[in-house]
């Protein structure tokens, strides 16, 4: 049997932060917070990137410390009203190899007590991709219901994120796709409970979810010119 990569430990340190979350008191706790979370979640982005490399070899699970996968646990607090330095969650992102210079969708996965999940897409695009990205749906609408309204992906996940209230400027509002063509993210989720992130299946599991993301994740590199 696989080995968990995340344990009890993992949960507690970070209900433990989101009550103590100030430099002092997660200077005096850094070790539990490399060996429950930080290098276990190392460990599973190097052994996803195999899985990943499946999916599309345009696509990365980079397990460097610095500059890869994994999301910092430090806040960017410049400007935000809530100053509390650290993050109560640990991301990762599976980017595509050219998201540096271009937009991109990406998958991720999200660790914290209660609310894991893995998802994949655009999240908060700019409005050039935004507008670039429902063309394409308006031009390829067999497409779109192909990738994202089968069964078995609707069984599995939602779409998520905002929308507009009225529909965009140079959209029909009687189009059949209107309420996607509204959307100002396009994402899809998937819940994950805690016994599966804290078990010793959790690659499977999100090599699995991956997997069934990867339709939507082809068809938005389709709308921007992107290989997968």
């Amino acid at each position: 049997m696989a080995t968990p990569y995340f344990s009890p430990k993992t949960f507690k340190f970070l209900r433990a932060l989101s009550r103590n979350n100030s430099r002092e008191w997660f200077h005096a706790h850094k070790e539990d917070y490399e060996a429950h979370l930080r290098q276990p979640f190392l460990r599973l982005i190097t052994d996803l990137a195999p899985d990943v490399h499946t999916i599309s070899e345009h696509y990365r699970a980079d397990p460097r410390g610095v500059g890869g996968s994994l999301f910092r646990i430090h806040r960017d607090t410049r400007f935000s009203n809530d100053k509390t330095p650290y993050k109560t969650w640990s991301g990762a992102r599976f980017f595509h190899a050219r998201s540096k210079q271009v937009p991109a969708p990406s998958f991720y996965l999200h660790v914290q007590p209660g609310s894991c999940f893995i998802g994949a897409g655009l999240w908060q695009p700019e409005s050039d991709t935004q507008r670039r990205v429902r063309q394409f749906i308006f031009d390829n609408p067999g497409a779109w219901k192909a990738a994202v309204q089968s069964p078995a992906f609707k069984r599995r996940f939602e779409l998520v994120g905002d929308s507009l209230v009225r529909p965009p400027r140079g959209f029909p509002a009687d189009h059949e796709l209107i309420g996607d063509l509204k959307r100002k993210d396009f994402v899809a989720s998937a819940n994950l409970d805690d016994e599966t992130v804290l078990g010793p299946n959790l690659r499977k599991a999100v090599a699995t979810h991956l997997a069934g993301l990867a339709p939507l994740v082809d068809y938005l590199c389709a709308a921007l010119d992107l290989e997968f």
